[in-house]
């Protein structure tokens, strides 16, 4: 039990600090850069991840970074990218709440993981909870920012749970690693071509990125990785809830945004889906089930039912016939 709330908490250090990235990035980073933001981010943390635990792709592992490097590094980042153009914030993060549910199926599918009622309870509440911590008017939504974010958490929970299958034969850091740089080298032509040269960065610029490479991403993923390898993708999935709840709780603390009886309803509701995920949670409901087994309600009072005796019967012996 110990050992699991230390892995989850391990994990969480990765969606509360995606969540600061909102605040740090709006307030520090060019708005008109975000493939060289994106290139800028995966580069230096995957080469600083490499200098920590300096080991090259063996095998199969050299398109399996590629692979990785695509889903969860590349093509994600492009795809938010469109989806924050064409998408109010509150919709763009809702479709992202779904992540969870896409997980464990996908887990179900490709790692081999039961499907647990309790979990997905969690997970609808968390995608609740999100819809209305964050509900509001808004422009008007465009299906292509639709299919943009749907396809953005598809892809991300695919490469979450692939990671999760492939994590034998190489360590969280080498995995994380290596999709970094994979992800951000394949990003580079697109900035090149799209954006041209790196945009100009002042002193709290490079501050900026400096947290955003090195925490927000490098620290970020190798614990998110590290709980995938240890906890079911289902309670991982849940926990990355914390990510729009921290960016609410940023823009309160920092920005003086007003935190209403709406937004403090959608983060209980979101806090409940993530307990409900904790394998704690399956635990006690499983003991609770397993009391009440044994226990009918007749005239208000428990009764215990006995249970059938096993009545043996004895193979007869040579001597008998």
């Amino acid at each position: 039990m110990e050992n699991t709330w230390r892995w989850v908490l391990v994990t969480a250090i990765a969606p509360v600090a995606w969540g600061s990235t909102y605040w740090v990035t709006r307030e520090f980073l060019p708005p008109d850069a975000p493939l060289w933001g994106a290139v800028l981010r995966a580069i230096p943390a995957g080469l600083l991840l490499l200098a920590i635990r300096p080991r090259r792709p063996r095998g199969a592992w050299w398109w399996r970074a590629a692979v990785l490097g695509v889903l969860n590094v590349g093509v994600f980042f492009a795809l938010i990218y469109l989806v924050a153009q064409l998408l109010p914030t509150s919709l763009a993060s809702t479709i992202m709440a779904t992540s969870p549910a896409a997980m464990m199926l996908l887990a179900w599918l490709f790692a081999g993981e039961r499907l647990r009622l309790v979990p997905l309870l969690g997970a609808g509440l968390g995608i609740g909870g999100v819809a209305l911590m964050l509900a509001g008017d808004g422009p008007a939504a465009a299906p292509l920012g639709i299919g943009a974010s749907v396809l953005a958490m598809l892809l991300s929970s695919l490469g979450y749970i692939l990671a999760k299958r492939w994590r034998e034969g190489a360590d969280v850091l080498s995995i994380t690693s290596w999709q970094l740089v994979a992800g951000g080298l394949l990003l580079l032509p697109a900035a090149l071509v799209v954006e041209g040269a790196p945009p100009p960065v002042d002193g709290p610029g490079l501050a900026a990125f400096a947290y955003v490479s090195v925490i927000a991403t490098a620290v970020a993923l190798a614990a998110w990785f590290a709980g995938l390898s240890r906890l079911p993708a289902g309670t991982v999935g849940l926990v990355g809830l914390l990510n729009p709840v921290t960016g609410v709780l940023l823009g309160v603390l920092v920005a003086g945004e007003q935190l209403g009886g709406r937004q403090l309803a959608g983060l209980a509701i979101v806090l409940v889906g993530i307990v409900l995920g904790q394998p704690f949670a399956h635990r006690s409901l499983a003991r609770v089930r397993r009391r009440l087994g044994g226990r009918t309600v007749a005239d208000g009072t428990d009764r215990r039912i006995p249970r059938a005796r096993r009545t043996e019967v004895r193979a007869p012996l040579p001597a008998d016939c």
